[in-house]
């Protein structure tokens, strides 16, 4: 008859089986990661740190961390910039689309951003003062200037210019749109004749965003009564890189940036994104604009 110790010993054992079973039991169930959405978190190009991007979106697309301003599309520059607003020539489209595959490189541009052109022109108040606006879409093709976007800055610039009202302009550009070749250099000269016949009688205001580079640096971007810039956006015509393989010489970390386009004179002020709603209703007020 087993004593006391050995009866003991058994039901540990038996106990041990039932654990290793129900072990192997648990091994067998499949893991379950649970993945995390790809637009959950992003990371900023400034200061490398994780942001959540309900968080970045909530501040205006800036990083709460370092001041980065992200790029943001007309319609976003539009929601957090007017009270209400009506879009204008929306129906013009490119004719010249002979350069090879150029008609699907729009049409993927169109799907993509769900936009018609690299600018969005539209007329309404900014703190309740009527005023003409367009916003260059970097996420367009770069925000490259072809014959359309020339003839909607100048259609923009007559408009306001009939109506006497200020026009306000953010660029945002890698330059002239080179799928029109000449075309495309055509419309630096016809936006700056517009620009000049409007400013005989109104208030033109630029505000170049990141980044605004070539041939609307060299027209329309560069002629305005007051030029306003945001933190750290780059400004220029050429590349850096262009620049220092052709005069060789090494150019300042800082080169092209606002804040040196600052320091040497070519804008009037940099304004962060959170102020220049506040900012460009008060330079229309001081000019005379009034709410209507």
């Amino acid at each position: 008859m087993p004593n006391s110790f050995d009866k003991r010993k058994e039901e540990l054992s038996e106990f041990s089986d039932v654990l290793e079973k129900l072990h192997m039991k648990e091994k067998e169930k499949p893991v379950v990661i649970n993945k995390i959405p790809d637009d959950l978190v992003c990371k900023c190009p400034s200061c490398d740190k994780l942001i959540i991007t309900e968080d970045l979106d909530k501040n205006m697309k800036v990083c709460p961390n370092c001041g980065h301003h992200f790029r943001i599309s007309p319609k976003e520059r539009l929601t957090e910039l007017m009270d209400s607003y009506t879009e204008l020539f929306t129906d013009l489209e490119e004719k010249h689309l002979d350069f090879p595959d150029y008609e699907k490189k729009l049409n993927e541009a169109k799907e993509k951003t769900n936009e018609h052109e690299a600018i969005t022109t539209v007329y309404g108040k900014i703190n309740g003062i009527d005023c003409y606006v367009g916003i260059m879409n970097s996420f367009f093709m770069m925000g490259s200037m072809g014959e359309v976007v020339g003839m909607k800055v100048t259609m923009l610039a007559e408009e306001a210019l009939k109506n006497n009202k200020p026009l306000i302009i953010f660029t945002c550009s890698g330059g002239a749109r080179m799928q029109e070749g000449i075309i495309s250099l055509m419309q630096m000269a016809k936006t700056s004749a517009a620009i000049g016949r409007y400013k005989e009688k109104g208030l033109y205001i630029s505000v170049l965003t990141d980044p605004t580079f070539g041939g609307v640096t060299a027209s329309f971007a560069s002629l305005a009564d007051i030029t306003l810039a945001e933190p750290n956006a780059l400004i220029g015509f050429a590349g850096k890189r262009v620049i220092e393989s052709t005069i060789k010489e090494v150019l300042p970390k800082e080169f092209q940036t606002a804040e040196f386009n600052l320091s040497k004179g070519y804008i009037d002020k940099i304004v962060s994104r959170k102020d220049l709603k506040e900012t460009l209703s008060l330079i229309l007020r001081l000019h005379g604009y009034k709410n209507e």
